[in-house]
């Protein structure tokens, strides 16, 4: 069985092996006495220990400090 080869123009090989590789931030967070790893992407967050993420501010909050919505949304006012 014999495969076909197929070329790429260098070029576009070229530009394609210089593209950066846009990093994912990850972040610790000191929360009571322990210390969570956050990935963050824009808005949306994805704890790597707890497995859970969300997104925005009320969410994180309330998985942070273990509150409801309306509590968290009364600890960030």
């Amino acid at each position: 069985m014999s495969r076909s080869r197929r070329s790429f123009d260098p070029a576009a090989l070229a530009a394609l092996r210089s593209m950066t590789v846009a990093e994912t931030p990850r972040l610790y967070v000191a929360v009571d006495a322990g210390v969570v790893e956050l990935v963050v992407t824009g808005a949306r967050w994805y704890d790597t220990r707890a497995k859970k993420g969300g997104g925005g501010a009320i969410d994180l909050t309330m998985h942070l400090c273990g509150l409801d919505f309306v509590g968290a949304v009364k600890r960030l006012s």
